[in-house]
């Protein structure tokens, strides 16, 4: 039954297969136990975002094969002006974040770093490519979201960028959710077949 403890089980769960990537040194193999172990929460879980009706035979959504020319460790640029973003949402109210850097990303562009500027704060990196509403989430993806669990690794200095691991908002599987989306600032003009991609389920 969904619930506080569902709930506290998923984040768990969710904490414990970013800390196994994190610490698999061969990043295809930390890809592969990504997309087994993740495909496996949301055909199963109570908290997936999957609704119930459709998790029975669930397989997955579909993922590109892994790309090592996609991962990138990238220093966070501070220099940035700064700027706060208020996201309503149905379940959390408005939902503030504030931007504390920029990422340029070799190849790819530049994508905004969030804050969520809330109780337990956490790092918040969307982005939305040039294959958005065709072959990738059209509001988007989420490459880190660390309020969740979702953390690939770095410094005090830098992030890993790793967009074979981008996976879909849970508004990508039930528009009863309210997610933040990409931002135009994270926002790129090249097509990333990497990651979570969309389809019909």
């Amino acid at each position: 039954m969904n619930g506080p403890l569902s709930l506290l089980d998923w984040r768990r769960r969710v904490a414990a297969l970013y800390a196994e990537i994190r610490a698999e040194p061969d990043p295809r193999a930390a890809h592969a136990h990504w997309c087994a172990t993740h495909r496996e929460l949301l055909a199963t879980h109570p908290e997936s975002p999957v609704p119930e009706a459709e998790r029975v035979g669930y397989a997955g959504p579909p993922v590109a094969g892994y790309d090592p020319s996609l991962r990138h460790v990238v220093e966070v640029d501070t220099d940035i002006a700064p700027r706060r973003l208020e996201v309503p949402t149905g379940t959390d109210g408005v939902v503030p974040f504030e931007r504390i850097g920029r990422l340029h990303v070799a190849g790819v562009g530049d994508l905004d770093v969030w804050r969520l500027a809330s109780y337990g704060g956490g790092v918040f990196v969307p982005v939305k490519d040039a294959l958005a509403g065709i072959e990738t989430y059209g509001g988007g993806r989420y490459l880190i979201d660390t309020a969740k669990g979702a953390d690939l690794g770095g410094d005090e200095r830098s992030l890993v960028v790793d967009f074979n691991f981008a996976y879909n908002p849970s508004c990508a599987y039930d528009p009863a959710w309210a997610c933040p989306l990409a931002q135009p600032s994270n926002t790129v003009a090249v097509a990333l077949r990497a990651g979570e991609l969309y389809g019909e389920r």
